[in-house]
C-alpha cells in the first residue's frame, strides 16, 4: 500500500518498535503510543486472514485466554499480565472498528482489571503491505492504563509492552514458518 503510515521511531528488519510515554497532570494515568513492523515469510492475503482470525490473533498475544465471540465484531477475552512482580487479570473487550481486506484491521480493546482500581483502553491499527515474496504488517498502538495501573513506573511498563511485542512478533513469525509460504496451517 503507497500511502501506508510509517512512524519515524520504526527501524527496518523484520521486528522493529517504536514507542513513546506520556505522563498526564493526573499521576494515576499512563498513556503510551507503540509502533513497528513485523516481516512475515507468507502472502499478504494469507497474513491478512491470519490476522482477521481473532482466535488466532489471541493465539500470538501472550496470556490471552476464553475468548468468546459476541457477534463478527465483538469479543470478549480474559487477559492475564505479570507487570514486575505483580501479576494482573483483566476482563477485556474487543471491538474491530474497521477490517478494510486485505490491508487493514482498526480495533478498539476496552479492559478492567479484576481486584484492582483502574482501566485499559487501546486503539490499534494493523495496516498489511506486500513486501516482494514477504508481508509487512506495520502496527500502532495507543493504550491508556488508569487507576491504581497508572500509577506503576514508565520503565517497568515500558518493558513489559517490548516483551509483549516481541512474544506476538515471534508468535506470529513461526506460525507462517511453519506453515511455508504458501499458506497457513489450522
Amino acid at each position: 500500500m503507497a500511502g501506508a503510515h510509517r512512524s519515524p521511531s520504526a527501524k527496518t528488519g523484520s521486528l522493529s518498535q517504536g514507542a513513546s510515554w506520556c505522563r498526564h497532570r493526573n499521576r494515576s494515568v499512563t498513556a503510551m503510543k507503540l509502533t513497528g513492523e513485523i516481516s512475515v515469510k507468507a502472502p499478504r492475503e494469507v497474513v491478512f486472514e491470519a490476522l482477521r482470525d481473532a482466535h488466532f490473533f489471541a493465539s500470538c498475544v501472550e496470556g490471552v485466554h476464553d475468548l468468546t465471540e459476541i457477534d463478527q465484531t465483538h469479543y470478549s477475552a480474559r487477559f492475564e499480565t505479570r507487570i514486575a512482580y505483580m501479576k494482573f487479570k483483566f476482563n477485556v473487550t474487543v471491538e474491530l472498528m474497521r477490517v478494510e481486506p486485505p490491508s487493514e484491521i482498526e480495533a478498539k480493546v476496552e479492559g478492567v482489571p479484576l481486584g484492582v482500581v483502574g482501566r485499559l483502553t487501546a486503539h490499534s491499527l494493523l495496516q498489511v503491505v506486500e513486501a516482494g515474496d514477504a508481508t509487512k504488517v506495520h502496527y500502532e498502538t495507543e493504550s491508556t492504563l488508569a487507576g491504581k495501573l497508572g500509577s506503576i513506573g514508565q520503565p517497568v511498563l515500558r518493558a513489559k509492552a517490548k516483551e509483549m511485542e516481541k512474544q506476538f512478533a515471534k508468535r506470529l513469525q513461526a506460525h507462517f514458518e511453519g506453515a511455508g509460504a504458501g499458506g497457513a496451517s489450522s
